[in-house]
């Protein structure tokens, strides 16, 4: 049996908030492994990196993840329940984009081959990842999306 991972209480930000406060957190991320970056409301994160799928520019995305039975980081495209994706999934699920992406947890770095979860796997993880934080039901309720779960694996 997984051991839980609830997260600690927290206000869930706005859209625009998280829209604003990326860009430090991404530049606190590349300059730190202390908790008080990588940690947050008792959650652990990875800084993911992806290429845009338009663009072609390179975008760094914090994300808090959950580990499932294999210990793969297992991230939530939820947005807070936003009605679109967020952009950096969008990117992700680009395979010809992004046929791996960079992940970086503290002081390790390793290129995923990012799988979106699907049947299933899908109902599976989310079982396990809204008992320990059940804020992502309420986000889901807030939406008609699907909120997709994407599994980072490391390479063996």
């Amino acid at each position: 049996m997984r051991k839980s991972q609830k997260n600690e209480p927290f206000e869930t930000p706005s859209h625009s908030q998280i829209l604003e406060w990326t860009p430090a957190h991404v530049q606190m991320m590349e300059t730190t492994t202390d908790d008080a970056v990588w940690l947050a409301a008792g959650m652990e994160h990875v800084l993911i990196t992806t290429i845009g799928r338009k663009s072609g520019n390179t975008h760094k995305t914090p994300l808090p993840y959950w580990l499932d039975e294999g210990d793969n980081r297992i991230v939530v495209a939820s947005f807070a329940g936003a009605p679109k994706h967020p952009s950096w999934y969008y990117n992700l699920a680009d395979k010809a984009a992004n046929p791996t992406i960079s992940v970086r947890e503290r002081d390790q770095v390793w290129d995923s081959d990012a799988q979106v979860l699907v049947g299933g796997d899908y109902a599976h993880v989310w079982a396990g990842i809204t008992s320990d934080r059940p804020f992502y039901i309420d986000y889901q309720a807030k939406t008609e999306r699907r909120i997709p779960l994407v599994r980072l694996p490391k390479p063996e």
